[in-house]
């Protein structure tokens, strides 16, 4: 592996965001603490840990802050919300720009971005009110039900029978304002972190999920033991290949940039994209470092690869 090179100088003044106002506020909270302390060992001494509130922008400015690094996952930090403010202070920030993070942040946004792309898509469809699906839907049972912009499966539903998409419709739209039906497809989950390092855009090695549980709900990703994590994943270097292609062209077709984690379900060998993350967990536990530790990358140095995408242009 190349040197990392060190592109933000190590005096300049940086904000590590953190917690924020989502579902996923305490995800957060463990990725900050966590890329802050690695700024710290990289020589950014400088560096400061803000927990963002509505006052984000005085704060950002009262302290000088010079580098934005994000650490936030969801509602207002991984949907372009934050990076437009950004923009608008004119301080640069990691990772995705508003554009790419608005359009991964929602799952139908992401799969009519990658409509034309020749990466598979599961068959679909997008609400917008739950009294859309009473006559019926144009899907094959049994169905994932999936608020549009919200991760880490928060309010997600398995219906098995039409009598019950209703009800898992409506406990979706607590948690957002557009609702995605995906027919439901057994294969094996499989997670593709993507780096722009070097001038370069690469894959990491893929990480295969074997949850304990009926699929990969809240609880298999937040229990310690239900899921069984196989890295690298046990697929034929065709399949790994293909999918690692497919996650390189997702992150660049909606204009991703420094990072993101596409996940795929592999059925019968195709890779079916998921979504697409821009903001990957940075917790000990999470998937994008033990990626790249698994190809050589230090979490310090994968830190110090998503601070250099503050320099990068963004959309």
């Amino acid at each position: 592996m190349a040197k990392i090179e060190q592109l933000v100088s190590a005096d300049k003044k940086i904000g590590v965001l953190y917690g924020g106002m989502s579902n996923e506020r305490e995800v957060s909270l463990r990725s900050g603490k966590n890329c802050y302390e690695a700024l710290l060992r990289l020589g950014y001494k400088n560096t400061e840990l803000i927990d963002v509130d509505k006052n984000i922008a005085q704060t950002l400015l009262s302290k000088g802050i010079e580098v934005v690094y994000i650490a936030l996952h969801g509602k207002y930090g991984e949907d372009g919300c934050i990076q437009g403010l950004l923009e608008i202070l004119g301080l640069p920030y990691t990772g995705c720009g508003h554009m790419a993070s608005a359009i991964s942040m929602d799952k139908h946004m992401t799969k009519q971005a990658l409509f034309n792309s020749g990466i598979p898509l599961i068959k679909s469809i997008s609400i917008t009110s739950a009294d859309e699906v009473k006559n019926g839907v144009d899907l094959k049972f049994p169905v994932m039900v999936k608020p549009s912009t919200e991760g880490s499966s928060i309010g997600m539903t398995k219906v098995d029978a039409p009598d019950e998409l209703y009800g898992a419709v409506v406990k979706a739209f607590e948690c957002a304002t557009s609702v995605l039906i995906e027919e439901f497809l057994v294969g094996a989950s499989i997670t593709i972190g993507v780096l722009d390092m070097n001038g370069e855009t690469i894959a990491t090695p893929i990480l295969e999920l074997r949850p304990k549980t009926e699929w990969y709900d809240y609880e298999a990703k937040y229990t310690k033991g239900l899921t069984e994590f196989i890295l690298p994943a046990e697929l034929s270097n065709e399949i790994t290949k293909l999918s690692q292609n497919y996650a390189i062209k997702a992150h660049k077709v909606v204009m991703a940039s420094g990072m993101s984690r596409v996940d795929f379900l592999v059925v019968e060998d195709i890779p079916y994209l998921l979504e697409i993350n821009t903001i990957p967990g940075m917790t000990d536990t999470s998937d994008l470092p033990a990626q790249s530790q698994e190809m050589g990358i230090s979490y310090d140095e994968l830190v110090q690869i998503i601070l250099n995408s503050a320099t990068l242009k963004k959309h």
